[in-house]
């Protein structure tokens, strides 16, 4: 039995929730720009209280490991990595597109048949995204790799299943989809900690941690610093 700590940065959404024994006890969650930084540790202080624990009572930290944002990642893992150094617990990582189409799951029960396929999908730029397939099971059966959108894509995947596109980069393929009858495309389903707790309980039952010390997220692509648009720098 555990109390699990999950730390959802990979996207925009910044989401927080506890759990015990993969039950959710307490969750708050943001959908804004630039505010993980801002709200991350205030949003664990306030599910704490709700919960009526303390953060001496948690027993791991689950953090999405990427692919996403690197600021976000980076954010939400030295938050992850200081809770598990100061309370001696361990640090569990989920990959934030199992995370995506766990949540996915549990939002589209009605839309799931035998052959369908989630395809968890991370804005990445322009008509990219970071993305792969997952099964009913929500099992990985595609690498985790960029994809940019074309009349081409997906036409092999959907011969034998319906495909689900979900999260924040999927909205960009509505249109080039439309006509389309085994593709079906939900902009609004996200990035949430709920889809984390199943997967965090999993491996802490498992004792499947990871090494506080040397844990880096999983970028996907090396981050490029812009070129500063200030007179005088180049």
């Amino acid at each position: 039995m555990g109390l699990i700590l999950n730390i959802e940065t990979a996207t925009q959404i910044c989401s927080i929730s506890l759990a015990k024994d993969g039950a959710l006890l307490a969750i708050r969650e943001l959908n804004e720009k630039n505010v993980h930084a801002e709200v991350l540790t205030v949003f664990i202080q306030e599910i704490m209280a709700e919960a009526s624990l303390g953060l001496s009572d948690i027993d791991a930290v689950a953090i999405s490991k990427g692919p996403g944002s690197y600021t976000g990642l980076r954010i939400g893992l030295s938050t992850a990595k200081g809770l598990c150094y100061s309370l001696d617990i361990p640090l569990i990582s989920v990959s934030s597109l199992q995370a995506m189409a766990q949540y996915a799951a549990m939002m589209l029960k009605d839309e799931i048949k035998e052959n369908t396929l989630f395809a968890p999908m991370i804005d990445a730029r322009r008509m990219e995204v970071y993305s792969a397939f997952y099964n009913t099971d929500i099992e990985k059966v595609s690498k985790i790799e960029p994809h940019i959108f074309s009349e081409a894509s997906f036409v092999e995947e959907e011969k034998d299943h319906e495909l689900l596109l979900v999260g924040d980069g999927c909205g960009k393929s509505l249109e080039l989809f439309a006509d389309r009858e085994n593709i079906k495309v939900f902009p609004d389903v996200l990035s949430s900690s709920l889809g984390m707790i199943p997967l965090s309980e999993k491996k802490f039952q498992a004792k499947d941690f990871e090494d506080v010390a040397y844990f880096e997220p999983f970028y996907l692509k090396e981050f490029i610093a812009g070129i500063p648009r200030v007179k005088g720098l180049r």
